[in-house]
C-alpha cells in the first residue's frame, strides 16, 4: 500500500485506501516512574474516519496518539497500523513507518530562522535520499509536494518568508502542510488548537476537516473542548485516567457524556467561545 497515492494531482480526489487503519489492543503504557498512562485501552479506527480523542490533562490521550507512531513505547498490548506492528518495529522500520504517520504538536516544533519552504520540506525527509537531505537541496517532486501542501492550507504566499516572523496559527497551518508533505497514511494531532485564539482554532479544525474529507485520509486530533469534537469530528474517543470510557459519534455526545469523561461538572473553559 502507497502513501504516494495521497499524493495525487488537484483535480484527482485521493483514494480513501491509501489511508490506514489503526488499532489498538489491551494497550497499557506504564512510564518509569509508575505512572500508568493507558489501561487496557482497546478501539479500531478505520481508514478515512475523523475522531476526537477527548480528555482532561493527564487523561491519556497525548500517550495513546504517541503510541501509534511508536514516540511512546507500549508496556503490554499491540498497536497496529495499517499492516505495521508498531511495537514490534526497531530502527529503519520504524523510521519508515514514521514518514507514513504525520504529527502535528502544540507547539508548533518549527525552526523559526529557517523559511517556510525549508521547514515544510523537512516532511520529505522520509522519501528523500541521504545525500539530498544533508545538503538541503529539493527535487522537482519534493518541491512540487511542498507548495501543493502550503497551497492547501492558504499559505502558498508565504512560502519564502522567515516562519519566526508567522502568527501562532500560520505557524500551525505550516506545520499541517509539512505533516502533509509526507503524503500520510495517518494524520495525528496533537492538541492543535490549544494555543490558538478561538477564531484561529476553527480555522484550524477547518482545515483538518477539509483534509479528512478530501483526501479519505484518517485524522486522529486530540482535544479537550466539546463543542470542537462534536463539530468537527465524526466519532469521539473518551479518555478518563487512562481508561476508555466514551466512544461513539461524536454529535451525539451530550453534556452528561462529557462530564463522565471530565470526571466533574463541565465548566466554561470546555468550550470555546467563538
Amino acid at each position: 500500500m502507497s502513501a504516494h497515492a495521497l499524493g495525487a494531482e488537484a483535480g484527482g480526489a485521493p483514494s480513501a485506501s491509501a489511508s490506514w487503519p489503526v488499532e489498538l489492543k489491551d494497550v497499557t503504557v506504564r512510564y518509569p516512574n509508575g505512572v500508568v498512562a493507558l489501561k487496557g485501552v482497546s478501539v479500531r479506527i478505520e481508514p478515512g474516519e475523523i475522531v476526537a480523542v477527548v480528555g482532561l490533562s493527564g487523561s491519556g490521550k497525548s500517550t495513546l496518539i504517541r503510541t501509534i507512531n511508536g514516540l511512546v513505547p507500549v508496556t503490554e498490548g499491540t498497536v497496529t497500523v495499517g499492516d505495521h506492528v508498531v511495537s514490534e518495529l526497531r530502527g529503519r522500520a520504524l523510521r519508515e513507518l514514521r514518514g507514513h504517520v504525520g504529527m502535528i504538536f502544540q507547539a508548533f516544533n518549527l525552526a523559526d530562522r529557517a523559511s517556510v519552504f525549508h521547514n515544510v520540506l523537512v516532511g520529505r525527509f522520509a522519501h528523500t535520499p541521504t545525500w539530498r537531505t544533508l545538503i538541503g537541496a529539493a527535487s522537482p517532486r519534493d518541491r512540487e509536494v511542498v507548495m501543493r501542501a502550503l497551497d492547501s492550507v492558504g499559505m502558498l504566499e508565504k512560502v519564502w518568508g522567515r516562519a519566526g516572523a508567522l502568527s501562532g496559527g500560520q505557524k500551525q497551518r505550516v506545520a499541517i502542510a509539512r505533516a502533509l508533505s509526507q503524503e500520510p497514511s495517518v494524520m495525528l494531532a496533537d492538541e492543535p488548537v490549544a494555543s490558538l485564539d478561538p477564531p484561529t482554532a476553527h480555522s484550524v479544525m477547518r482545515d483538518l476537516e477539509r483534509i479528512n474529507q478530501e483526501r479519505g485520509l484518517t485524522v486522529l486530533v486530540n482535544l479537550h473542548l466539546m463543542d470542537l469534537a462534536r463539530q468537527y469530528t465524526t466519532r469521539m474517543i473518551g479518555l478518563r485516567q487512562g481508561e476508555l470510557v466514551y466512544d461513539g459519534p461524536a454529535a451525539d455526545a451530550t453534556d452528561a457524556d462529557f462530564e463522565a469523561i471530565y470526571g466533574r461538572p463541565i465548566q466554561p473553559r470546555d468550550r470555546l467561545d467563538r
